[in-house]
Order: structure tokens, then sequence, then C-alpha cells
């Protein structure tokens, strides 16, 4: 009867599994540091061990399609760069992404000061600080559309396409993380003032209304009079919204889409 040594598994060396486990794990970092600095995937919502077992799994996935490192660099000094680039691929798509989901929150936050509900916060599951209840109602709305047009496929798809654009081990174009990280900036800007300009333009004539109203009429209280017209008409105002708001989710969906494209095409090209 034959017995395993603790040199490794009968006819398996344990310094073949050891170097197999090194190639799988560098090829793990760039899906890993994406999933964890991601919206959703992510969040505090999501286990720590799911996350990790869902990197692995796709990391198995890319390492049977993609060329694996040479196992001299990863048992070497040269294996540090390479390291800080694949971390600095999946963080800065993952970052990105969170940038451009902030839109969302900052719209919600913006339309619950001028609305009157800004009071009206509690803790964020995602992040674990507070936010107005608008702000999260807003952001589980963008998850639910983005979910329901396959947007999470999309962009894993981007992201297990990445290494045939930007190959492990192989020059980055480092410019187009900076110039991604501003065209996201912008976007969050952009698409918030567009979901929020128009409601808080209708509020903004409801209180001058209200303001007109009880100047000419001064037994009218403001307090018992102005803050539930003004809550009221916010929640008129986003019931009717509703879809327009989902358009606007779905083209957001797009742009999104193209950003990740444009940045993993770009780091490619060094």
């Amino acid at each position: 009867m034959s017995s395993v040594s603790i040199a490794g598994l009968p006819g398996i060396p344990l310094q073949s599994l050891i170097d197999v486990f090194l190639q799988i794990f560098f090829v793990t970092l760039r899906m890993g540091a994406f999933l964890i600095s991601s919206p959703f995937f992510g969040s505090r919502m999501v286990p720590l061990q799911v996350r990790i077992v869902f990197s692995v799994v796709l990391g198995l996935f890319v390492a049977a399609q993609v060329e694996l490192p040479e196992i001299s660099v990863l048992t070497s000094f040269l294996v540090i760069p390479l390291l800080l680039q694949e971390l600095a691929i999946g963080l800065c798509a993952g970052l990105t992404l969170t940038i451009i989901f902030a839109s969302v929150g900052l719209a919600g936050e913006k339309i619950a000061a001028t609305s009157g509900l800004s009071f009206a916060i509690q803790v964020d599951p995602s992040g674990g600080g507070q936010s107005p209840v608008l702000s999260q109602m807003l952001t589980l709305f963008l998850l639910v559309i983005f979910f329901a047009l396959n947007g999470h496929m999309l962009v894993l798809a981007i992201m297990i396409n990445s290494y045939t654009l930007a190959p492990i081990g192989e020059p980055l174009v480092y410019q187009i993380m900076i110039q991604t990280g501003i065209d996201a900036a912008g976007l969050m800007f952009a698409f918030a003032a567009s979901i929020m300009l128009p409601i808080v333009a209708v509020l903004f004539i409801i209180n001058l209304a209200i303001g007109i109203i009880t100047k000419s009429a001064p037994q009218l209280n403001l307090f018992s009079f102005g803050f539930p017209i003004t809550i009221l008409s916010v929640f008129v105002l986003l019931v009717f919204s509703v879809t327009p708001i989902a358009w606007a989710f779905a083209d957001l969906l797009e742009d999104i889409v193209s950003i990740l494209n444009t940045l993993t095409e770009g780091m490619g090209n060094g």
C-alpha cells in the first residue's frame, strides 16, 4: 500500500501544485480588485466569503483562456510591479463604476434637501454610513435596472476581455486611467444634474408659489401649510418620473459600457 509523502500527491509533485496555485492566484488579482471596488459586488451586503469565492471562480475561468505568466517571474522580485499593475487595472475599473453609480445618490441627496426630506435618513447597508432614504431608493432602482438589462454580465465580459486587450505583464498606458477617472466624474455630475434639475425646478416654482400665498395670507402658517405640500409634490413628481428615470438609467448603462471599453482598449495600446 503506497503512502502519500509531503512532497506531493501520488503522481503530482507538490512544487507543481504550488506553481499552478501561484499562476491562478495572480490571474485572480485583477478580477478580485474589480469586485472589491465596484458597487454592489464590493458592498457590505455581499459577504466577504462570497466575494472571495466568486473571484476565484472567475479566475479559474479566465486562467483556462489566457496565457498564464511564467512561474520564474512569479517567484522573483519582478512580480511586484506586475502585481501592482494587475491591482491598478481592477481598482481603476471598479472605482470608475462606483463613481458613476454615485451620481444617483448625489441626485437623491439634492432632491431630498430641496423637498425637506433630508431629515429622513437611515444607515446605508452598502456603505455603512448614513444617507437620505430617497438616495437609497434611487440607488436600488438603478441596481434593479442594471441587473434587469444584464449590466453585470456586460461589465464582467469587459473585464474578462481585458485580459486579451491588456495581457498580463504587457506595458500599459496609465494616462488612460487618469482620463477615465475624469470622464467618470464628469458623467457623474452631468447625470446627477439631469435627474435632479427637473424635479428641483418644479419644487422651486412650488416653493415660490407657497411663499407668495403665505405673504398675501399671513394667517396661513408656512410650517403647517408649506411643508406638507412640498413633500406631497415631490412624491407625485417621483411617481410620474419613474419611466423617464428608468430610461435614463438604461442610457447610463450604455455610457458605463462605453467608458469601460475605452479604458480596457486604451490600456492595451502600450
